[in-house]
Protein backbone atom coordinates (compact mmCIF):
# COMPACT_ATOMS: atom_id res chain seq x y z
CA UNK A 1 0.00 0.00 0.00
CA UNK A 2 1.69 3.51 -1.47
CA UNK A 3 0.60 6.44 0.96
CA UNK A 4 0.77 9.93 -0.43
CA UNK A 5 2.72 12.20 1.84
CA UNK A 6 1.73 15.22 0.54
CA UNK A 7 -1.80 14.61 1.93
CA UNK A 8 -2.00 12.38 4.29
CA UNK A 9 -5.33 12.10 5.82
CA UNK A 10 -6.75 10.63 9.18
CA UNK A 11 -8.34 7.02 8.57
CA UNK A 12 -10.13 4.42 10.67
CA UNK A 13 -11.53 1.77 8.70
CA UNK A 14 -9.95 2.33 4.79
CA UNK A 15 -7.01 4.60 4.06
CA UNK A 16 -8.07 7.93 3.52
CA UNK A 17 -11.73 7.34 5.07
CA UNK A 18 -10.72 10.80 7.24
CA UNK A 19 -12.38 9.18 10.25
CA UNK A 20 -12.12 10.66 13.36
CA UNK A 21 -13.20 10.71 17.12
CA UNK A 22 -13.32 14.03 19.10
CA UNK A 23 -14.53 14.84 22.55
CA UNK A 24 -15.04 17.67 24.44
CA UNK A 25 -17.15 19.27 27.06
CA UNK A 26 -20.17 21.95 26.95
CA UNK A 27 -21.06 24.35 29.73
CA UNK A 28 -24.91 23.73 29.09
CA UNK A 29 -26.83 20.87 30.55
CA UNK A 30 -27.39 17.30 29.02
CA UNK A 31 -30.51 16.80 26.83
CA UNK A 32 -31.53 17.12 23.32
CA UNK A 33 -30.06 20.58 22.66
CA UNK A 34 -27.21 20.02 24.00
CA UNK A 35 -27.08 16.91 21.94
CA UNK A 36 -27.49 19.06 19.22
CA UNK A 37 -25.19 22.13 19.86
CA UNK A 38 -22.17 19.30 19.76
CA UNK A 39 -23.55 18.04 16.88
CA UNK A 40 -23.43 21.64 15.17
CA UNK A 41 -19.73 22.32 16.85
CA UNK A 42 -18.38 19.51 15.08
CA UNK A 43 -19.62 20.61 11.65
CA UNK A 44 -17.89 23.85 12.23
CA UNK A 45 -14.66 21.73 13.26
CA UNK A 46 -14.91 20.04 9.63
CA UNK A 47 -16.23 17.42 10.50
CA UNK A 48 -18.78 15.79 7.49
CA UNK A 49 -21.50 13.86 8.94
CA UNK A 50 -20.94 13.88 12.40
CA UNK A 51 -22.67 11.25 14.94
CA UNK A 52 -22.73 12.31 18.81
CA UNK A 53 -21.97 8.99 19.84
CA UNK A 54 -21.93 9.31 23.67
CA UNK A 55 -23.36 11.99 26.22
CA UNK A 56 -22.58 12.40 29.76
CA UNK A 57 -24.02 14.63 32.25
CA UNK A 58 -21.53 16.44 34.13
CA UNK A 59 -24.31 17.89 36.72
CA UNK A 60 -23.95 22.04 37.65
CA UNK A 61 -24.89 22.80 34.09
CA UNK A 62 -22.25 20.59 31.95
CA UNK A 63 -22.07 17.87 29.88
CA UNK A 64 -19.48 15.53 28.02
CA UNK A 65 -19.91 14.37 24.18
CA UNK A 66 -18.05 11.74 21.74
CA UNK A 67 -18.61 12.55 18.17
CA UNK A 68 -17.63 10.81 15.47
CA UNK A 69 -17.61 12.20 11.83
CA UNK A 70 -14.83 12.30 8.60
CA UNK A 71 -12.42 14.90 7.69
CA UNK A 72 -12.03 16.00 5.00
CA UNK A 73 -8.67 17.88 5.28
CA UNK A 74 -5.09 16.23 5.00
CA UNK A 75 -1.97 17.17 5.30
CA UNK A 76 1.20 17.52 3.15
CA UNK A 77 3.75 15.49 5.58
CA UNK A 78 6.55 15.70 3.27
CA UNK A 79 6.54 19.85 3.55
CA UNK A 80 6.76 19.11 7.74
CA UNK A 81 10.44 20.14 9.20
CA UNK A 82 10.99 20.28 13.07
CA UNK A 83 14.14 20.75 14.82
CA UNK A 84 15.54 18.57 16.33
CA UNK A 85 18.38 17.71 19.83
CA UNK A 86 21.31 16.09 16.87
CA UNK A 87 22.63 14.37 20.30
CA UNK A 88 22.58 10.71 19.83
CA UNK A 89 21.63 9.34 23.09
CA UNK A 90 24.36 7.94 25.48
CA UNK A 91 24.76 4.92 28.04
CA UNK A 92 24.88 5.83 32.07
CA UNK A 93 28.80 4.51 31.26
CA UNK A 94 29.56 6.13 28.33
CA UNK A 95 28.12 9.65 29.74
CA UNK A 96 30.39 9.40 32.55
CA UNK A 97 33.35 8.87 30.11
CA UNK A 98 32.72 11.47 27.93
CA UNK A 99 32.68 13.97 30.74
CA UNK A 100 35.87 12.43 32.42
CA UNK A 101 37.86 12.44 28.79
CA UNK A 102 36.82 15.31 27.46
CA UNK A 103 35.92 18.18 30.09
CA UNK A 104 37.97 16.58 33.44
CA UNK A 105 35.62 17.85 36.03
CA UNK A 106 32.30 17.58 37.41
CA UNK A 107 29.70 19.00 35.45
CA UNK A 108 27.00 21.44 37.81
CA UNK A 109 23.12 20.60 36.93
CA UNK A 110 20.81 22.74 39.28
CA UNK A 111 16.57 21.60 38.64
CA UNK A 112 13.54 22.51 39.86
CA UNK A 113 10.13 22.87 39.07
CA UNK A 114 9.21 26.72 39.04
CA UNK A 115 6.62 29.13 39.56
CA UNK A 116 3.50 27.25 40.64
CA UNK A 117 4.04 24.30 40.00
CA UNK A 118 4.19 21.89 42.41
CA UNK A 119 4.62 18.76 40.44
CA UNK A 120 7.77 16.51 40.85
CA UNK A 121 7.30 13.28 39.45
CA UNK A 122 8.74 14.19 36.12
CA UNK A 123 11.77 15.95 37.73
CA UNK A 124 12.60 12.92 40.13
CA UNK A 125 12.29 10.93 37.43
CA UNK A 126 14.79 12.60 35.49
CA UNK A 127 17.46 13.71 38.54
CA UNK A 128 17.00 11.43 42.13
CA UNK A 129 19.50 8.88 42.14
CA UNK A 130 16.82 6.11 41.60
CA UNK A 131 16.14 7.49 38.41
CA UNK A 132 13.21 6.20 36.34
CA UNK A 133 12.50 2.92 34.18
CA UNK A 134 15.67 1.47 34.88
CA UNK A 135 17.58 4.32 34.25
CA UNK A 136 19.65 5.67 37.28
CA UNK A 137 18.83 9.45 37.45
CA UNK A 138 21.55 12.58 37.52
CA UNK A 139 22.41 11.99 41.14
CA UNK A 140 23.97 8.69 40.54
CA UNK A 141 26.21 9.73 37.55
CA UNK A 142 29.71 10.38 39.48
CA UNK A 143 31.02 12.76 36.89
CA UNK A 144 27.48 14.93 37.88
CA UNK A 145 26.58 16.71 40.72
CA UNK A 146 23.36 17.38 40.70
CA UNK A 147 20.88 19.31 42.92
CA UNK A 148 16.79 18.87 42.77
CA UNK A 149 15.56 22.44 44.76
CA UNK A 150 11.97 20.33 44.92
CA UNK A 151 8.92 22.45 43.75
CA UNK A 152 7.49 25.75 43.59
CA UNK A 153 10.77 27.44 43.49
CA UNK A 154 10.83 31.23 42.04
CA UNK A 155 12.76 31.39 39.07
CA UNK A 156 14.93 34.05 40.67
CA UNK A 157 16.17 31.71 43.61
CA UNK A 158 16.90 29.08 41.01
CA UNK A 159 19.03 31.30 38.76
CA UNK A 160 20.97 32.89 42.58
CA UNK A 161 21.67 28.94 43.41
CA UNK A 162 22.94 28.68 40.20
CA UNK A 163 25.26 31.57 40.62
CA UNK A 164 26.36 30.09 43.70
CA UNK A 165 27.09 26.47 42.73
CA UNK A 166 28.41 27.75 39.03
CA UNK A 167 26.23 25.69 37.09
CA UNK A 168 26.74 24.54 33.74
CA UNK A 169 23.12 23.36 33.40
CA UNK A 170 19.68 24.94 34.04
CA UNK A 171 16.80 22.10 34.16
CA UNK A 172 13.26 23.62 34.40
CA UNK A 173 9.53 21.01 34.60
CA UNK A 174 6.28 22.66 33.98
CA UNK A 175 4.04 19.53 34.63
CA UNK A 176 0.64 20.55 35.00
CA UNK A 177 -0.65 24.12 34.21
CA UNK A 178 -3.65 26.53 33.51
CA UNK A 179 -3.84 29.23 30.74
CA UNK A 180 -0.65 28.33 29.56
CA UNK A 181 1.14 29.92 32.31
CA UNK A 182 4.01 27.55 32.22
CA UNK A 183 4.63 29.45 28.86
CA UNK A 184 5.14 32.81 31.04
CA UNK A 185 7.17 31.14 33.59
CA UNK A 186 9.68 29.70 31.34
CA UNK A 187 9.29 32.80 29.40
CA UNK A 188 10.37 35.02 33.02
CA UNK A 189 13.32 32.53 33.63
CA UNK A 190 14.67 33.13 30.21
CA UNK A 191 14.77 37.07 30.76
CA UNK A 192 15.81 37.08 33.87
CA UNK A 193 19.16 34.83 32.98
CA UNK A 194 19.60 37.72 30.01
CA UNK A 195 19.28 40.16 32.42
CA UNK A 196 21.55 38.86 34.89
CA UNK A 197 24.02 38.22 31.94
CA UNK A 198 23.64 34.82 32.68
CA UNK A 199 22.19 33.17 29.12
CA UNK A 200 25.59 32.51 27.83
CA UNK A 201 27.09 30.88 30.67
CA UNK A 202 25.04 28.17 31.32
CA UNK A 203 22.57 25.65 29.49
CA UNK A 204 18.91 26.44 29.54
CA UNK A 205 16.53 23.36 29.67
CA UNK A 206 12.98 22.38 29.85
CA UNK A 207 10.90 19.45 30.05
CA UNK A 208 7.35 18.65 30.69
CA UNK A 209 4.33 16.97 28.97
CA UNK A 210 3.33 20.06 27.01
CA UNK A 211 7.51 20.78 25.76
CA UNK A 212 8.98 19.79 22.88
CA UNK A 213 12.25 21.05 21.74
CA UNK A 214 10.88 23.54 19.07
CA UNK A 215 8.86 25.15 21.81
CA UNK A 216 11.82 25.18 24.26
CA UNK A 217 13.88 26.98 21.27
CA UNK A 218 11.17 29.53 20.14
CA UNK A 219 11.11 30.23 23.98
CA UNK A 220 14.99 31.03 24.09
CA UNK A 221 16.30 27.78 25.86
CA UNK A 222 18.47 25.27 24.43
CA UNK A 223 16.75 22.36 24.84
CA UNK A 224 13.62 20.92 25.44
CA UNK A 225 12.47 17.72 26.72
CA UNK A 226 8.61 15.91 26.02
CA UNK A 227 7.00 13.01 27.15
CA UNK A 228 9.40 9.32 27.27
CA UNK A 229 12.21 11.59 28.23
CA UNK A 230 14.96 9.13 30.39
CA UNK A 231 17.87 10.32 32.90
CA UNK A 232 20.44 9.79 30.23
CA UNK A 233 18.86 11.72 27.45
CA UNK A 234 19.36 14.75 29.61
CA UNK A 235 22.81 13.42 30.70
CA UNK A 236 23.85 12.77 27.00
CA UNK A 237 22.38 16.12 25.73
CA UNK A 238 24.38 17.63 28.63
CA UNK A 239 27.66 16.40 28.39
CA UNK A 240 27.70 16.34 24.69
CA UNK A 241 26.61 20.31 24.62
CA UNK A 242 29.44 21.03 26.89
CA UNK A 243 31.96 19.33 25.05
CA UNK A 244 30.48 20.80 21.79
CA UNK A 245 31.44 24.50 23.33
CA UNK A 246 34.58 23.76 24.68
CA UNK A 247 33.83 23.80 28.35
CA UNK A 248 36.72 21.83 29.44
CA UNK A 249 37.94 23.17 33.03
CA UNK A 250 35.47 25.66 33.07
CA UNK A 251 34.08 26.79 36.21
Amino acid sequence: MEVNLSKVKAYGDTLNDGAVQVSFSLPVPAGDEAKEAARQLALKMGLETPTVTEMADLKAGFSFFVVYGHLSHSVDYSAIKIPKREQKSMSFEEVNELIKEKLGRKVVVVAACTGSDAHTVGIDAIVNMKGFAGEYGLEKYPEIEAYNLGSQVPNADLLAKAVELKADAVLVSQVVTQKNIHLENLTELVELAEAEGLRDKVLLICGGPRITHELAMELGYDAGFGPGTMPNHVASYVAAELVRRGSAGKK
